[in-house]
């Protein structure tokens, strides 16, 4: 597509965004809803909505080549995202569940599963393609030195006894004698067959033809029957014409377009780079003695109208409010007064009884409010506001703007001395400040004969109350090291590796049509692996990869994956990492056994392990088995391992990881029933379920897993039936009977014998299938998290009987 065009799905976008602001930010607060579905199903129409101007947004931010366009898109997609995890734990709040099925409101707005689908923002990878090749570089040489010093002692050649060296000649000569029997028994044969053959007669030739006429007009019906019914099912639209199936070359032409505008948005953000600091030092060297100039003369009149106003001069305002940017405030000489000696006057109130009772006013009055309306409200938003403010921007300044002579998109000149003229102004600010206080110092010595006390006192008890708000740091035991030198001993200790080249998309699974249906008819639906993608794009991926979003949107530290082995947990790590560039630790039980023995050992194993982490985030630490760090018993062949020795000290670093560092702890479990289920939910504060594949599931990846391996999908293979008779089975199970079955040798008779579903049958009847008691047993062990209890609460019905009672009544029966 051209520029313009995304120009206006900018503008589309905006239209769209304007009206769920509206929607969100009213004039008049909205009533609080009584009605739990109501609120929820509110909820989720503004979730679907976000999600479509997400997908929108990300499509222009990776295509869009004006350099000054795109961060105000960035900007809004950011906002974007953000608010939509703040609605997804709104959902998961309100209904109890980390799963949401919302068929009904994809049905209401027309709209098809591939609409919900969360996409992964490009610029999280292309962003920082520099920084992630040093680092795979890096990570690389690190590897190879690591297999230089672990390789093997050269293979010495042993000496071969008398008897072995006689038993191998003479299995060699027997091979040889056998290969010349078989080529003497195959001329013989031939010989034999040129004997036999005699001269045909007339009625045998007759039969010849009639036979081969048979044959060809036999294959050729066929064929033709095929045709039609291939063209029957393809008008009917129960199959896909196979020129669709292919790409074509209006996609091939798009995706080239798409990758010359990404090497057009390089080349142009490049000049826009050069020009700001060209622009930069232009004005340094032109107006940057006008603005000082002019400054100076506003302070200084606006110390001569302080003087006549009040009778005396005034206090200069501090740099942490903002210094001489007060005085521009347009505000009077006496309101200003008055608002710095209020200040003062807070400053110098001790507290006492009047606020204690303002306070308890303050409580009743909530409390009151509470009691008059009770009901569900939507929290407040921390990126809102920023979707307001780029709304904003885009509609006064980029709505209206005529860009007929930008034609190649370049960055203007104009707006980069605008937004460089506010820089400059506050760094000379600070300059202009310093001087004219001294030069206010000088002014009341000289006409009020003040020598500034109170500016000092004030002084002193600010840096007073600094000092005391001093928080401890965390020490740092490995202060006189290098990143490199950290790095390369994790690497070789095997704590930090490298992640296997794996996307989410790969994560194959279909979508839950039913889940409205199944809750309304009070039964709880398994989630399908659709839903499961979904959830880790929004707890991890949106999270991690960008570090406005993992700031302000609800912060998740530590994720707990738990189902069957082989439902691909260990896939959805790899892929985290991947989509977001992140580093992958690896603290498994199993892996860190024998490593930094001793609490000191511990102690600088996990101080290494986040320090590196904080410094090279994005970064995911992964526990595998995470059950066994919480076992309620360890079992005595797990004792020498010592499972359990993390299970102190990591809970004390993870409350260390902030909403700045983007660092995420994953633990995977297939046995969560053997751990401590209260330390164990303590550790993680989401929970996230992965079961078996449903119907829908397995049939996308047995057609997807077997093309894969290089199977040909033929109507021979009945990939229905397939499915249906590998209920219970896991991805992984299913990789390997493919991986059994679809061998090289039989990829090449695939033209003369095209694959069967009864030839996976066999190798998967070997394999023991997740049963129906293990899935249950899971759902049981869900159903005791908090999460899960607050679920069967609200579906019992006790959770809206003891919502209403708030305020005396809730304060009566806690005295019982």
């Amino acid at each position: 597509m051209s520029q313009r065009t995304y120009n206006q799905l900018w503008a589309h976008v905006h239209l769209e965004l304007s009206r769920l602001l509206t929607e969100e930010m009213p004039s008049e607060p909205p009533r609080p809803e009584k009605d739990r579905v109501v609120f929820f199903q509110r909820l989720a129409m503004l979730y679907v909505r976000y999600i479509q101007i997400f997908r929108q947004l990300e499509k222009l931010y990776d295509q869009v080549i004006h350099p000054q366009k795109r961060r105000v898109i960035r900007a809004i997609l950011d906002g974007v995202m953000g608010r939509v995890l703040e609605l997804k734990n709104e959902m998961v709040e309100k209904e109890f569940s980390e799963y949401h099925y919302m068929d009904d409101v994809l049905h209401d707005l027309k709209l098809t599963p591939a609409d919900l689908e969360i996409p992964v923002p490009r610029y999280f990878i292309s962003d920082r393609s520099k920084e992630l090749q040093e680092r795979k570089t890096m990570l690389t040489d690190i590897l190879k030195m690591v297999e230089v010093t672990e390789s093997p002692e050269p293979l010495l050649a042993k000496d071969m006894s008398q008897e072995e060296a006689i038993k191998l000649i003479q299995v060699v000569e027997r091979a040889r004698q056998g290969r010349l029997r078989a080529k003497l028994n195959e001329e013989s044969r031939n010989m034999n067959r040129m004997y036999r053959t005699k001269d045909p007669g007339t009625a045998a030739i007759e039969l010849a033809a009639v036979c081969v006429q048979k044959v060809w007009r036999g294959y050729m019906q066929r064929k033709r029957a095929k045709i039609a019914r291939d063209e029957e099912m393809i008008f009917l639209g129960m199959a896909m014409d196979p020129k669709y199936q292919v790409p074509c070359l209006a996609e091939i032409t798009a995706q080239a377009s798409e990758a010359s505008t990404r090497i057009k948005q390089e080349d142009h953000e490049d000049d826009y780079q050069k020009s700001v600091v060209a622009v930069t030092n232009q004005l340094r060297d032109v107006e940057s003695h006008d603005m000082s100039k002019t400054m100076k003369e506003q302070i200084r009149q606006w110390f001569i109208e302080c003087r006549d106003a009040t009778g005396s001069f005034p206090d200069y305002p501090d740099e942490e409010d903002g210094g001489s940017a007060l005085i521009f405030a347009e505000k009077d000489p006496q309101q200003l007064m008055e608002e710095i000696a209020a200040k003062e006057e807070e400053d110098n109130k001790p507290k006492g009884k009047e606020e204690k009772k303002e306070k308890g006013k303050k409580d009743k009055g909530k409390d009151n409010e509470e009691e008059e309306e009770a009901g569900l409200k939507m929290l407040p938003s921390a990126f809102l506001p920023d979707l307001e403010v780029g709304n904003k921007t885009f509609v006064d300044f980029w709505q209206t703007r005529n860009e007929s002579t930008n034609f190649n998109q370049r960055h203007e000149v104009e707006l980069i001395k605008e937004e460089k003229r506010k820089v400059i102004e506050a760094e000379i600010r600070v300059q202009v400040d310093e001087q004219m206080r001294q030069e206010l110092a000088e002014w009341k010595l000289a006409v009020d004969k003040d020598k500034g006390g109170k500016t000092k006192g004030n002084a002193k008890k600010k840096k007073g109350s600094k000092s005391g708000k001093k928080k401890k740091k965390e020490k740092d035991f490995t202060s006189d090291r290098t990143l490199e030198s950290l790095c390369q001993e994790l690497v070789e200790q095997g704590l930090l590796k490298q992640a296997n080249n794996v996307r989410l998309q790969d994560y194959l699974g279909d979508y839950s049509y039913l889940g409205t249906t199944l809750r309304q008819n009070d039964i709880e639906p398994m989630p399908s692996m659709s839903d499961v993608r979904q959830v880790l794009s929004l707890y991890a991926i949106l999270p991690l990869g960008s570090q406005v979003v993992h700031e302000k949107a609800p912060l998740i530290k530590a994720i707990l994956l738990a189902g069957p082995a082989g439902v691909g947990k260990k896939m959805l790590v790899h892929a985290i990492c991947q989509e977001t560039g992140a580093n992958l630790f690896d603290l498994s039980p199993l892996n860190t056994s024998g490593k930094y023995p001793g609490k000191s050992g511990l102690t600088m194993m996990l101080h290494m392990v986040f320090k590196v982490a904080r410094l090279l985030q994005p970064s995911v630490i992964w526990i595998e088995d995470t059950e066994k760090m919480f076992y309620k018993k360890v079992p005595k062949e797990e004792k020498e391992l010592d499972p359990k020795r993390l299970k102190k000290d990591l809970p004390k670093s993870l409350k260390l990881i902030k909403a700045e560092d983007r660092v995420l702890i994953i633990g995977t479990t297939k046995d969560p029933q053997s751990a401590d289920i209260k330390s164990l939910c303590k550790m993680y504060n989401k929970i996230i379920l992965i079961p078996r594949p449903d119907y829908g599931s397995r049939y996308i990846l047995w057609k997807q897993l077997i093309k894969k391996q290089g199977g040909e999908l033929t109507r021979a293979l009945d990939l229905s039936s397939l499915a249906k008779i590998s209920d219970g089975y896991t991805p992984g199970h299913m990789v390997q009977v493919i991986q059994s079955v679809v061998t090289k040798r039989r990829t090449l008779q695939q033209a003369n014998r095209p694959l069967t579903a009864a030839e996976f049958v066999a190798p998967l009847a070997k394999i023991d299938p997740v049963f129906q008691e293990e899935e249950e047993a899971l759902k049981n062990w869900y159903a005791k998290t908090p999460l899960g209890k607050k679920r069967i609460k609200a579906a019992t019905g006790k959770e809206e009987e003891e919502a209403p009672v708030k305020g005396k009544d809730a304060k009566k029966k806690r005295k019982k």
